[in-house]
């Protein structure tokens, strides 16, 4: 009886803790109860991590990241606040055909044109078959490994500074096309058509599933 009572209040112990752990995804930063501000400092600077033991959820809190309109056309719009995640020098070159989005975690082909314009099945097709060896790879992919981003996934590569193409750091990679891009989204009222990016502006597009577009594909992510 006594082990029992022993392991409750271990449990007990230790549930707090717990709780106020996911109370920083819930917006409650105040850690250490001082009420001085400087949890919610270090919480917004690590977005959970490092310091905070990562009391949230794996895959969150997501970071939104800056759109990076530089001046401000009229008071208050975007170039005003300048609201957002701060990029830096966001793609790591990895070596083997591959980049990394150190802000999204996403790892993207290093080559953003293999193949050339498709239709959206054969995107599909293509960069869910990617394997090493191919478009520049020595990073030991095998089939399954490499999919089409989602439009979501796509937009969070564009830079609203930038035109022709919309990307800030695109230098890093090769044959990045001022071109309309395939996401894997359906655009849900029309099924024969799907979701797409603009890399010459950064518009998100649609066009029906037999028009022929260029390929990214991307690895990595959470899923649902």
């Amino acid at each position: 009886m006594k082990r029992i009572v022993v392991l409750f209040s271990i449990f007990l112990l230790f549930l707090p803790f717990t709780a106020l752990a996911q109370d920083f995804c819930e917006g409650n930063f105040d850690y250490d109860k001082d009420v001085d501000g400087t949890d919610a400092s270090v919480f917004k600077q690590s977005f959970g991590r490092s310091q905070f033991k990562n009391p949230c959820p794996p895959d969150g809190p997501a970071p939104v990241e800056k759109s990076w309109q530089s001046p401000s056309y009229e008071a208050y719009d975007d170039g005003w606040y300048h609201m957002g995640i701060s990029w830096g020098m966001r793609f790591t070159d990895n070596g083997n055909g591959t980049m990394t989005d150190t802000l999204t975690g996403l790892i993207w082909l290093k080559n953003a044109n293999c193949w050339g314009a498709l239709t959206w099945s054969q995107a599909l097709t293509y960069a869910h078959g990617l394997v090493n060896g191919q478009c520049g790879l020595t990073d030991g992919s095998i089939a399954g490994d490499w999919r089409l981003p989602n439009v979501k996934e796509l937009t969070s590569l564009i830079d609203y500074d930038f035109f022709s193409p919309a990307m800030h750091q695109w230098q890093s990679f090769n044959n990045v096309q001022s071109a309309i891009y395939w996401a894997s989204t359906t655009k849900f009222d029309y099924p024969d058509e799907a979701w797409g990016v603009d890399m010459h502006d950064g518009v998100v597009f649609y066009g029906f599933k037999t028009n022929f577009f260029c390929v990214w594909p991307v690895r990595g992510g959470h899923p649902y």
